[in-house]
């Protein structure tokens, strides 16, 4: 029993060593500080690291980050959606949507809205709503539905273009 164990040890070793991963080294070409030998695996090409990234980004024509604050359509579709309650808002993904909303005068219908941003730009292209509604005859008996261009997706849409574009322009007067 001890020899089996002796030689599946001998051909572990064999396989590990084998792999590649041990690499001998010269050490009088590796620098001993910590600082110097990052330095030169990045000289090498084997590290990266934060100014090398910024200019691979700009190189690339990488991502613009902006805040949540500074985009007139995120802050005027919160604007025009504060009487709701939220479930999910999503500034990296681009979506709000609420939980379902009902009127205190209609106890069978209920809404729930769904925002999605697909840009920047203050116009009617750059935004797509989604109104889903919940009739319900009874507790247990619901039904849900998209309403499809109907006058609440327009007005939504009216109201959160008409507010973007107002602060839009203050923004601009400021700068």
């Amino acid at each position: 029993m001890t020899f089996k164990k002796f030689i599946s040890l001998v051909a572990l070793l064999f396989f590990v060593s084998s792999c590649g991963i041990y690499k001998k080294v010269d050490a009088r070409k590796v620098p001993t500080d910590g600082r110097e030998r990052a330095k030169q695996n990045i000289d090498q090409g084997r590290g990266a690291s934060i100014g090398n990234f910024r200019k691979a980004m700009k190189n690339r024509g990488g991502a613009q980050y902006e805040f949540s604050t500074s985009n007139p359509m995120w802050r005027a579709s919160l604007d025009v959606l504060d009487f709701m309650p939220l479930s999910t808002i999503d500034y990296s993904g681009g979506m709000i949507i609420s939980d379902w909303y009902q009127d205190q005068n209609d106890n069978k219908n209920s809404l729930k809205i769904t925002l999605r941003f697909l840009s920047n730009e203050v116009t009617a292209n750059s935004l797509k709503i989604i109104v889903h509604q919940k009739s319900c005859k009874n507790i247990n008996n619901c039904t849900t539905s998209i309403l499809q261009n109907s006058k609440i997706n327009e007005e939504l849409l009216v109201s959160i273009i008409k507010k973007a574009a107002i602060l839009e322009k203050s923004q601009k007067q400021k700068k």
